[in-house]
């Protein structure tokens, strides 16, 4: 069960209308990198978690109705960036609205800018979209909930990075000191959810005693010659640049790290013919005929 606030989780305000900067900041609502995302992988995660560490649900949950909150001030700061764009077809042009005529004043494409004002007007009314900056729908193809806690909390941590390098970034790319608010506020966030996933793998015996994932598989059954074997394959067998990666002791302990130039141990693959009825050429089936035709 959930509550709602009619209040925001963080003020949104914006200075100065920019509609270019309202489909960026769509990246940050549905693309691979955003809050949509998030939001769907902690609650999938959460929901599917079993076993007697219920602590990490509730963790999983707190953060996943925070990212709500997320998408809701995004959502927000699309719509106010887009509060004076123009409402017809006509007015989309340069020379009829003072705020396409300045968005495009700074070299950016007039169809960029015009296609991205005609969907948001068209399909929302001037609002946000559950898509990327593109306006491709979110999918939910990147929301990772393997039903193993630690390997999911790397998921999480990718997640959390590659949110908070997309809000750098948008963050750099405006002026607007409301809206630079707004983004230092989700940074400062992404700084904490990286920090309690790593927390939790930590809390689970840290890296050294959950590593391999998943730890409950016995390690006597893999082939362990390479386990801990950094495979060259360069074709000249030049070795890597020595690092932490290709030589002494594992992240487990368990092992060491060693290079080794790799030589294939399997065969070329051979395949049979193709069947009769696969709809394959005639030549490749095992009644072929063998013709002397030349093209």
């Amino acid at each position: 069960m959930y509550y709602h606030d009619k209040r925001l989780q963080y003020p949104v305000k914006v200075e100065k209308p920019d509609p270019l900067f309202a489909r960026q900041l769509q990246q940050a609502i549905g693309g691979i990198e955003g809050e949509i995302r998030v939001c769907l992988q902690y609650f999938f995660q959460a929901w599917g978690a079993r076993g007697p560490t219920t602590k990490y649900r509730d963790v999983l949950l707190n953060t996943a109705t925070e990212e709500i909150g997320h998408i809701e001030m995004l959502s927000t700061a699309v719509a106010l960036n887009l509060e004076d764009a123009p409402a017809t077809l006509q007015e989309t042009t340069a020379q009829a609205n003072p705020i396409v005529g300045a968005v495009m004043g700074g070299e950016r494409p007039r169809h960029v800018v015009e296609g991205m004002l005609q969907r948001h007007l068209l399909s929302t009314g001037l609002a946000a979209l559950p898509t990327d900056c593109d306006g491709v729908p979110f999918d939910c193809s990147h929301v990772y909930a393997s039903g193993n806690l630690v390997g999911d909390m790397f998921c999480n941590v990718a997640a959390e990075a590659t949110g908070r390098t997309l809000a750098v970034r948008l963050y750099n790319a405006t002026h607007d000191k409301g809206m630079q608010d707004m983004l230092s506020f989700l940074i400062a966030r992404d700084t904490m959810h990286q920090q309690q996933w790593l927390a939790i793998i930590e809390d689970m015996g840290g890296l050294k005693d959950s590593l391999p994932v998943p730890n409950s598989f016995d390690q006597s059954k893999e082939a362990q010659e390479f386990s801990y074997m950094f495979m060259g394959t360069d074709r000249n067998g030049t070795p890597v640049p020595p690092g932490r990666y290709s030589e002494g002791p594992s992240i487990d302990g368990r092992g060491q790290f060693h290079f080794r130039a790799f030589e294939p141990l399997g065969e070329e693959p051979v395949l049979g013919p193709a069947r009769p009825d696969s709809a394959a050429q005639t030549e490749q089936m095992a009644t072929a005929p063998v013709t002397n035709s030349k093209i």
